[in-house]
């Protein structure tokens, strides 16, 4: 029997006779060490921090008159049209956070010492992932109160958390491809500049900045098959107004079938790792 089969074999074994309590404690305490890490290194929160001031800023006063004539509102008008975007743009762009922090756990032997305890494998990876939501609600926070300086009017406020909460599934799912990618991937260089290719095209080619109407028609087929584009058009509705119910459980679905094919995967590859 190889080492990595004799591997998987015993971390298969050492998960099933751990009970969900087990699971849950396990979770919890890992919360608790990323936690703890993100106060010890304050600065890596500054992302999170800055991240959505300056795509507001540059967005909002590049972009926002030109573009806001063109949706008839002008300035005014791109802030109420674009924020909800951004809230969208958030849940990915954060999400690629997990990953570079996971590859870098396994080369710098954190996961080894993991791995090598009697703890659920899947708690180290929720754990993760919970951690990066705390995050991205902090940003998404640090966005709305930019927003409202901007002059963004919150016009639902339950619309406003049913948007933010859309985001955070959609996030989650996503932070299970990069999972992925952070443990196959032999370096966190490798998985940014793989998250890069991924957001990109991702991002720009969607509704979160900008209309889809005037785009050419390949690219028009693109955006409505991208879920970005739905959550983005979802949070908007939800928040300004207008229609949602497509757009939302397009966006679930697409949340429900990414997590259904990575999150397996992810762990799958986490307890087979040599």
């Amino acid at each position: 029997m190889s080492a990595t089969t004799a591997t998987a074999t015993t971390a298969t074994a050492s998960d099933v006779r751990i009970p969900l309590r087990g699971h849950l404690r396990h979770t919890g305490a890992l919360i608790r060490r990323n936690l703890l890490w993100i106060r010890q290194d304050p600065e890596s929160m500054f992302d999170a921090l800055l991240m959505p001031v300056v795509f507001t800023l540059l967005f909002v006063y590049v972009f926002g008159g030109s573009i806001g004539q063109a949706l008839g509102g002008g300035q005014d008008g791109y802030v109420q049209y674009v924020i909800p975007g951004m809230i969208a743009m958030m849940s990915m762009t954060l999400s690629q956070g997990v990953g570079t922090g996971f590859s870098q756990d396994f080369n710098s032997g954190v996961m080894d010492r993991f791995r090598s305890l009697p703890i659920g494998r899947g708690s180290v990876l929720f754990a993760k992932i919970s951690v990066e939501l705390v995050r991205m609600l902090f940003a998404t926070a640090v966005l709305m109160i930019v927003a409202v300086l901007v002059g963004f009017h919150i016009n639902h406020w339950a619309g406003l958390f049913a948007a933010v909460g859309l985001s955070a599934v959609f996030a989650s799912s996503i932070m299970w491809v990069f999972l992925t990618l952070g443990v196959i991937l032999k370096n966190a260089q490798s998985v940014q500049a793989m998250g890069f290719l991924v957001l990109f095209p991702l991002q720009f080619g969607s509704s979160i900045f900008a209309p889809t109407q005037s785009m050419p028609g390949w690219l028009q087929a693109f955006t409505d098959y991208n879920p970005l584009s739905t959550l983005a058009d979802a949070a908007r509705g939800l928040m300004v107004g207008g229609p949602v119910a497509h757009d939302l459980w397009i966006t679930l679905g697409w949340s429900v079938g990414i997590t259904a094919i990575a999150a397996p995967y992810a762990i799958y590859k986490f307890r087979t790792k040599s």
